[in-house]
């Protein structure tokens, strides 16, 4: 079921009910997200070389939380990280914000998940820097998420970690044997001080009853490339699935997913406007990055990467950017070439 169409039809009514709490960049998103591949979007024409058949197409919205757009760009993404990959173990950590806290990033989205972000990076390279772990600098991918699987707002950040890192002292690298990484229960206590003492270098208030203990994940995943795949899933598209929205009568929206624990598939139905509120949530503030490298898998160690590649003995090949998509004519499957863009004109929001 498309989610273009619920937009439209719960717009108002979400825009009645939430108006004392809407952001200029929730409205944004849910005005491209109804007019993507419609002529409210643009049209561009495209004409086959081969038959000089055209027609004019709509456009895609491009923003990063339609589920219609930006498949190219995640694909992009798979493949640059594919490329970094090395052949060691690899581990993914998950640092999860108290529910006590939640509010407070809701409210303060920007500076609580810079904050976030900090800890989480402060906290796993000084566990790597430890002799007793490591000892060595290690190199990590970190992906902020927002929700949970029913997509209530659940903020967290998933870190894919190579088992090993770079002795900068002996110019060496060094390994992570076996399938453990870091004591999860040390990481939570370090990442949980440091997030509250940073909280209290602002002027943010920080709540009452924060629990002692915090939940951190550390797991064993492999050669990485699944760990990746999966964390990919909602970079750029938004944190719904359209297949996974299977109902819309009676002013109600059903959604399916699978619970974490018993891997069953449960059913979630709420009103139209309701559904809505839950999308733009995880609509993250304009220019905010949910994605970020660290460590030797920073932009600017690319130098370094490829050192590694060498001891490594792996084939130093640049990445090369797949193609777009074309449209192909209807008539001879030629691809067509754009020959004319109609830009569209209206506000987002």
């Amino acid at each position: 079921m498309e989610l273009a169409p619920i937009v439209e039809q719960y717009f108002n009514a979400f825009v009645a009910k939430y108006a004392g709490s809407i952001l200029p960049h929730h409205l944004q998103a849910l005005n491209a997200i109804r007019r993507c591949r419609t002529q409210d979007c643009g049209q561009v024409y495209a004409q086959c070389p081969e038959c000089s058949q055209g027609h004019w197409q709509p456009m895609s919205c491009g923003h990063r939380n339609c589920p219609k757009c930006q498949n190219h760009e995640a694909s992009l993404w798979i493949d640059r990280q594919q490329a970094k990959l090395l052949p060691v173990s690899y581990f993914m950590t998950t640092f999860t914000l108290p529910y006590q806290i939640r509010q407070l990033a809701w409210t303060h989205q920007k500076q609580v998940y810079s904050i976030l972000f900090k800890c989480v990076s402060t906290t796993l390279k000084d566990f790597g820097l430890n002799p007793k772990n490591l000892g060595a600098e290690i190199g990590m991918t970190m992906v902020l998420h927002t929700h949970n699987r029913k997509l209530d707002f659940h903020p967290h950040i998933h870190v894919v970690i190579p088992g090993g890192g770079v002795d900068k002292d002996s110019r060496q690298w060094k390994i992570k044997k076996g399938k453990y990484l870091f004591n999860k229960k040390a990481l939570a206590k370090v990442f949980r001080a440091r997030f509250l003492e940073a909280l209290t270098q602002t002027s943010l208030p920080i709540p009452d009853a924060i629990p002692k203990i915090w939940v951190v994940d550390c797991k064993y995943v492999g050669r990485g490339l699944s760990a990746l795949k999966y964390l990919s899933r909602y970079l750029y598209r938004g944190v719904i699935n359209e297949r996974n929205i299977i109902g819309n009568q009676n002013g109600q929206v059903t959604l399916k997913y699978i619970e974490s624990k018993t891997k069953r598939t449960r059913y979630r139905t709420i009103n139209g406007e309701d559904f809505l509120h839950l999308l733009i949530q995880h609509v993250l503030p304009k220019g905010f990055r949910r994605l970020r490298d660290y460590g030797f898998l920073h932009t600017n160690s690319k130098n370094l990467l490829s050192l590694l590649k060498v001891i490594f003995r792996l084939v130093i090949d640049g990445v090369k950017p797949r193609s777009r998509p074309v449209f192909k004519c209807p008539f001879c499957q030629s691809p067509m070439v754009i020959v004319k863009v109609l830009k569209a004109v209206w506000e987002s929001g």
